[in-house]
């Protein structure tokens, strides 16, 4: 087949092709293909019929869910591209999103439309049309245009197709911001479908498969879910967020349905792996791919031992490159070593450059870049941060395409494959979220007691990686604790971002230079 130019079209070719198999699936409600494309179609007309036109942005406030699923395909339907917005977030970090992309519109749910379309009327922007999923429809409140979701995608509209292209953005996905202020990462139909294509010959995907979808849809697992899901005809399967932590719940799902290809990050895979009684639970996998943080070895192995014959595969790429290396585990090293993050891709070439700017070769460490298809196509209206990581290639100056460098640290290795060391700067991993330390910094600093802050990443046997807080209060202030100050952070970021530990103190040691010396409190936060 040959490669599509949309990711929508995915979703038309499979409900051709497979017109009454399960495209998609929360609980007991689920979509065929055929009903899939035809609630996503009549939604894009709504949107059209609103303003909603090629190159705008709709935004998704809301819990994941089939509605969801029909919302981000008829936005793309109708031109736009998708932005979903942590629904568990505050909703002013909901507002800031939005309106930093000036969404066109809003599919949300009834008590978060009216709080987010409250705070973005803060901001001095306005949607053209809210389309408001449960209850029983729009809130009298509710300002500007609005509508209830079963209005919106079973009413017949006629309205003309909008011709979209591979060039086109699909999506914009959010993510921390070293100044406290998310970035938004702008993907086109081409980057994700060549990442989608790469996993569909790659890993394989068909028409009897059963995916899970354990990633929230801001989060950039849930491109392979969705989409190599619909290029095979095959089902996705939501996992319920109440659940997406608990092992035995997670089992559970795993059994009763029926899921062939699991795709989480580690330490999801880790709690399934110590809730398991009963090997068979697991009997229906075939492949199960795991990305977004370090899996320790040793809990690899744990894995390994309860589904021998399972394919399992780690996938490495920050959200700006979707998925760029690889690695099919294989027999596991007797000592704990951390496995490598793999090679490059095939149509996708990930190198390694030193620090004094020539090619890595085996056995040196230096930053990766990336080059390929798969390379986002910037950061929506950040152009200076933009050109700071969509560079010239380095080896290559006379190449005119811009190459991502990603900041993180690798060393080659002799079979060609890449050891990762750490990160360049203080942005992390933990629990497969990407964190920008200073986005904390920057959110215990605007509590009015705080003097400064500084957050520092541990270990954690768990999460990969956890997040230690160490604040100085203003002369004077009394009673802000660690609770107090958890608190205030969690009404700003989101849960997976308040420090697990926050320790207030004197003041902050430091370098020579001046500088708050991180590394003495790195090591203070583990002793």
């Amino acid at each position: 087949m040959p490669p599509s130019p949309t990711l929508h079209d995915l979703l038309r070719a499979s409900a051709e092709r497979f017109p009454d198999r399960v495209a998609v699936q929360a609980g007991e409600l689920s979509l065929t293909y055929s009903e899939l494309d035809a609630a996503s179609d009549r939604l894009a007309e709504t949107l059209q019929a609103h303003g909603v036109a090629r190159g705008d942005r709709v935004g998704l406030f809301l819990p994941k869910s089939v509605e969801a699923v029909v919302a981000l395909y008829g936005a793309m339907k109708a031109g736009a591209a998708y932005v979903p917005i942590d629904p568990h977030a505050p909703v002013h970090r909901g507002a800031i999103v939005a309106a930093d992309c000036t969404v066109k519109a809003m599919v949300a749910t009834p008590g978060r439309a009216i709080e987010m379309l409250t705070a973005l009327a803060e901001r001095g922007h306005r949607p053209a049309l809210t389309v408001v999923v449960g209850g029983g429809g729009p809130d009298a409140d509710l300002p500007g245009a609005s509508m209830a979701w079963l209005e919106a995608t079973e009413t017949e509209r006629a309205a003309p197709r909008v011709a979209v292209g591979e060039r086109d953005l699909a999506y914009i996905l959010y993510t921390s911001g070293s100044t406290g202020v998310p970035k938004g990462v702008m993907l086109s139909h081409r980057n994700a479908l060549a990442f989608v294509e790469w996993c569909a010959e790659r890993i394989g995907v068909g028409p009897e498969d059963r995916l899970s979808n354990h990633a929230p849809l801001h989060f950039d697992l849930s491109v392979f879910d969705l989409y190599v899901a619909a290029l095979g005809g095959a089902a996705v399967v939501l996992v319920p967020e109440e659940v997406a932590y608990l092992g035995g719940s997670l089992v559970e799902f795993i059994r009763g349905q029926a899921i062939t290809v699991w795709y989480s990050v580690p330490s999801a895979l880790m709690l399934i792996t110590k809730a398991i009684r009963d090997r068979s639970a697991l009997a229906g996998l075939r492949t199960v791919v795991f990305a977004g943080e370090v899996y320790p070895t040793q809990r690899l192995r744990e894995l390994q031992a309860l589904v021998p014959g399972v394919d399992l595969w780690n996938l490495y790429g920050p959200t700006e490159t979707n998925v760029c290396t690889y690695h099919r585990i294989g027999e596991l090293p007797e000592d704990d070593r951390p496995i490598p993050i793999g090679r490059s891709c095939e149509g996708t070439d990930a190198f390694v450059v030193t620090a004094e700017g020539g090619p890595g070769t085996v056995g040196e460490e230096g930053e990766l870049f990336v080059d390929g298809p798969t390379v986002m196509q910037g950061y929506w209206g950040r152009p200076d941060r933009t050109a700071e990581v969509l560079v010239r290639h380095p080896l290559s100056p006379e190449r005119e395409a811009p190459v991502y460098r990603t900041g993180d640290l690798v060393r080659l290795r002799t079979d060609g494959e890449f050891d990762f060391l750490g990160r360049r700067d203080h942005q992390i991993k933990s629990r497969g979220y990407r964190i920008e330390l200073g986005e904390i910094e920057a959110a215990i600093n605007a509590h009015p007691e705080v003097e400064e802050s500084v957050a520092v990443a541990v270990p954690h046997g768990e999460w990969g990686t956890a997040v230690v807080a160490y604040v100085v209060i203003r002369t004077g202030a009394t009673g802000l604790g660690e609770r107090a100050l958890q608190r205030h952070v969690a009404s700003r970021l989101p849960r997976y971002m308040v420090p697990m530990r926050v320790e207030v103190v004197e003041s902050l040691p430091r370098t020579s230079t001046g500088k708050i010396d991180r590394t003495r409190l790195r090591e203070a936060a583990t002793a």
